[in-house]
C-alpha cells in the first residue's frame, strides 16, 4: 500500500509474460495498467509449449481450465531422423506428467493462451489494458516510476515493468545498447490446419526431426484442429529479427531439401511460412534498477530448443506479483530486486542449455542411421533426458522464496 491506495504497477507490453504478471497482481489486491503497443489484442499464430511448471502458474491463477479446453495435451514425444523417419520413442507427456509433476504438459495456439490471460486480467479489472501505446523509454524518482509513450504522454506508477520482448525498450532505457549476435541459425514457423496433412500425421505426439545442420520440432494445437511446425537451419544470409517476415514454400522446402516425405508434406500445407533469425544475447548482470525491472524476452532472451521461452516469462510473471504482494511503498525496490535474485540462476540455466540442445539437435553424427542409432541412443536416454528436465518441469513458482 502507498497510503491508503494499493501500489500502482505500470507493465510494459500486453504479452504472455505482461498478462501473467498483470492478473497474479490484480488478484493480490495491487492496481495494474498495462500499456501494449498494438492497436488491438492478439498474439502471433504460432504454437508454444506448456510445460508442468508453466501449467501449474496457469492452475494457480484460476485458469487452468480454460486453458486446457483449447490446447493439447500430446500423448508422448519423439525423436524422429530426418532421412528415414526412423523413430525413437522419448516419453509420454499426458498423463505422466501429471503423475511424475503434479500438472499437465500442454502444447497451446498462442492466440488461444494469450485470450484466456487477457480475459481474466478484464474480468479483474476492465480498463487494464491500455492499446496502442507503445513504449519509448522511462523515468524515475526515489518515490515513483514513469513510463514514456511514443505519443508524448507520460504514465506514472509506484513501479514499472518492462515486459516488452527481444528488443525491450525499457531495457535499452536502464542498460543502454543491445549487444544482439547472430546465431547462425534461421528459423522458419507455420500453423497447418490438421485436416489438410496425411492421415497418418494426425496425431497428438510432438516431434523432433533431428538432422545434421537443421531440425524440424512439430505439435498439435488448438484441439487437436492444427498443427505446428518449427523449423531451424544453419544459415548465414538472413538476420532479420522479426516474427512477422514473410518467406516463400519454396525457399523453405529448398532448406530441408531430402528430408523425409512428411517434413515436406508439412511444408507444403503450410499456407505462410514466416522466417526470422535466431539472435544469441549475454545474460544481463542484472535486471533492476530501482523502482524498474524487467521480465521474460526483455531480461532473458532464449533460443526456443528448450521450448520454455514462454513458460519463464509466465514464472517471472507469477514471482514478481508473489515478491510484490504486501511491499510497502519503501519496499517496492527491495521487493524487485528479491524477484530477480529468485529467477536470475534459473532463468541463465535455460538459456545456456537452450544453447546446448542446439548443437544436439543439428550434430554432424545424424548424417547417416547407423551413426544417428548410436548418437540417439546416447543422447536422449532416458536418464539424460531426465537430467536436462526434471529441473525446469519440478519447479514449484508458488513455493520458491521470495
Amino acid at each position: 500500500m502507498v497510503g491508503a491506495r494499493p501500489v500502482k504497477v505500470l507493465i510494459a507490453g500486453g504479452g504472455l509474460g505482461g498478462l501473467t504478471a498483470a492478473l497474479a497482481l490484480l488478484q493480490r489486491g495491487l492496481d495494474v495498467a498495462v500499456y501494449e503497443q498494438a492497436p488491438e489484442l492478439r498474439e502471433v499464430g504460432a504454437g508454444v509449449q506448456i510445460s508442468a511448471n508453466g501449467s501449474r502458474v496457469l492452475h494457480a491463477l484460476g485458469i487452468g481450465e480454460a486453458v486446457e479446453r483449447e490446447a493439447c495435451e500430446a500423448s508422448g514425444k519423439e525423436i524422429r531422423l530426418w532421412s528415414t523417419g526412423r523413430t525413437w520413442k522419448l516419453f509420454d507427456l499426458g498423463a505422466e506428467s501429471v503423475a511424475r509433476y503434479g500438472f499437465p504438459y500442454y502444447t497451446v495456439y498462442r492466440p488461444d493462451l494469450h485470450g484466456v490471460l487477457a480475459e481474466a486480467v478484464r474480468r479483474a479489472k476492465p480498463d487494464a489494458i491500455r492499446l496502442g501505446a507503445r513504449a519509448t523509454g522511462l523515468s524515475q524518482t526515489a518515490g515513483g516510476a514513469a513510463l514514456h509513450l511514443a505519443d508524448g504522454s507520460v504514465a506514472e506508477g509506484d513501479v514499472l515493468i518492462g515486459a516488452d520482448g527481444i528488443h525491450s525498450a525499457i531495457r535499452h532505457g536502464l542498460f543502454g545498447e543491445d549487444k544482439a549476435q547472430f546465431s547462425g541459425m534461421l528459423a522458419w514457423r507455420g500453423v497447418i490446419p490438421m485436416a489438410a496433412l496425411p492421415a497418418h500425421m494426425r496425431r497428438t505426439v510432438a516431434i523432433n526431426w533431428v538432422g545434421p545442420g537443421r531440425h524440424v520440432v512439430q505439435y498439435p494445437l488448438h484441439r487437436g484442429e492444427l498443427m505446428n511446425f518449427v523449423g531451424i537451419v544453419e544459415r548465414d544470409d538472413w538476420q532479420v529479427e522479426s516474427w512477422t517476415q514473410r518467406g516463400t514454400t519454396e525457399e523453405l522446402a529448398n532448406d530441408f531439401r531430402d528430408w523425409h516425405a512428411d517434413v515436406q508434406a508439412m511444408i507444403q500445407a503450410i499456407e505462410v511460412p514466416y522466417k526470422w533469425a535466431l539472435m544469441l544475447r549475454p545474460p544481463l548482470e542484472r535486471w533492476t534498477e530501482g523502482r524498474v525491472t524487467l521480465l521474460g524476452d526483455a531480461c532473458h532472451p532464449t533460443l526456443p530448443m528448450m521450448a520454455q521461452g514462454a513458460v519463464q516469462a509466465i514464472e517471472d510473471g507469477y514471482v514478481l506479483a508473489r515478491a510484490l504482494a504486501g511491499a510497502a511503498d519503501d519496499d517496492l525496490p527491495a521487493a524487485l530486486r528479491r524477484y530477480e535474485a529468485a529467477r536470475r540462476e534459473r532463468t541463465n540455466r535455460m538459456v545456456l542449455a537452450a544453447a546446448e540442445n542446439a548443437r544436439r539437435f543439428h550434430n554432424p553424427a545424424l548424417a547417416e542411421l547407423e551413426g544417428a542409432q548410436a548418437y540417439v541412443d546416447r543422447e536422449w536416454a532416458e536418464e539424460r533426458v531426465r537430467d536436462r528436465y526434471d529441473w525446469l518441469f519440478r519447479y514449484k513458482v508458488d513455493e520458491v522464496a521470495v
